[in-house]
């Protein structure tokens, strides 16, 4: 078998997998397509999601199926104001066994392959950055020991974008280490009569696994060898590079409401998003359509604002439309 012949096969699997977990989770989530699509562009390059939504638009539901679909383990961390570091990554704890005293640690409910932070932004930035080196290094310190989080390890965490009272700001470096931002709507008027009949009828289904780890292992090696066509790195490094205000052409929304732009992670995250969209449709290779298809969601957490875009009402998904329609 040829080594293009592996590879078509490959493709043809994983968009197979992806199209048997789209149908798990439809069968208790109603609608949310868009939603659901974009968390396997994020569960395909083993990246880290952001959902934005008010409550009761099944964030948490999505998250929790999607781990049984795929039979893997769950945990989530409630964030409030008084949580603390060590309520997340786990602790040294003293015991005593046959007269001799020693230090054993015990894990947090950070160590599962699925982790729900739930409504992150309820708690102080010191408690947030206990996310930072297990979202970058997939590793956690406690004391003078590191520990290894399981494989896979991948955060979802939710932000609720209405009350602000008792809510603190995500740092800078965890924003960015979020490949994408996911707006979760409502439903369509006919959704949410589905919604409404489905969870007040009978028991939910439960959803037997789908894809075996081997399958999603296999899924998150092949997207970093997906070939991508130049004219999508330089769309992807040409949209990343025009949200910064002090780039050579750069609009003048962005000089205006724009304060810091997107790093290069921001160009390394769209190309890469692009890869996993591509294979998970079953597609040889990543182009143009999938670069602009992923615009907003991958670079809108990472806009640093100006006060002034707060007075005007401009938002930077608006600021996004505004350069994609300039550039791409």
């Amino acid at each position: 078998m040829t080594s293009n012949t592996s590879d078509a096969e490959r493709l043809e699997r994983t968009a197979d997998a992806a199209k048997r977990l789209r149908e798990a989770i439809r069968r208790v989530v109603v609608g949310q397509e868009d939603v659901l699509d974009a968390m396997l562009v994020t569960l395909a390059t083993r990246g880290h999601t952001l959902l934005v939504g008010v409550p009761g638009l099944a964030k948490t539901l999505i998250v929790s199926s999607l781990a049984r679909a795929l039979d893997l383990s769950f945990g989530r961390v409630q964030f409030t104001p008084d949580l603390l570091p060590a309520d997340i990554t786990g602790t040294d704890v003293l015991q005593e066994r046959d007269g001799q005293r020693s230090l054993q640690f015990l894990p947090g409910p950070i160590f599962h392959n699925l982790v729900l932070a739930d409504e992150i932004n309820r708690t102080p930035p010191k408690t947030q950055a206990a996310l930072l080196q297990a979202m970058q290094e997939r590793e956690v310190t406690v004391g003078s020991t590191t520990h290894a989080l399981p494989r896979p390890f991948q955060v979802f965490a939710t932000r609720n974008p209405v009350e602000q009272e008792g809510t603190y700001p995500l740092p800078e470096a965890q924003r960015d280490r979020f490949l994408l931002e996911i707006q979760v709507d409502y439903p369509s008027a006919d959704e949410e009569r589905e919604v409404a009949i489905r969870t007040t009828s009978s028991a939910a289904p439960v959803i037997e696994p789908v894809v075996t780890r081997d399958e999603l292992d296999a899924i998150t090696s092949l997207v970093p060898r997906i070939p991508v066509t130049d004219e999508a790195v330089d769309l992807a490094v040409r949209l990343v590079r025009a949200t910064r205000p002090s780039s050579d052409g750069a609009l003048d929304d962005v000089k205006n409401y724009v304060r810091f732009g997107a790093g290069p992670r921001g160009s390394q995250s769209l190309v890469l998003a692009a890869k996993a969209r591509a294979a998970l449709r079953g597609e040889a290779a990543a182009d143009v359509d999938d670069v602009r298809a992923l615009i907003v969601p991958t670079l809108r957490h990472r806009l640093v604002l100006s006060y002034r875009a707060d007075a005007d009402g401009v938002d930077a998904t608006r600021l996004l439309d505004r350069i994609r329609r300039h550039i791409a």
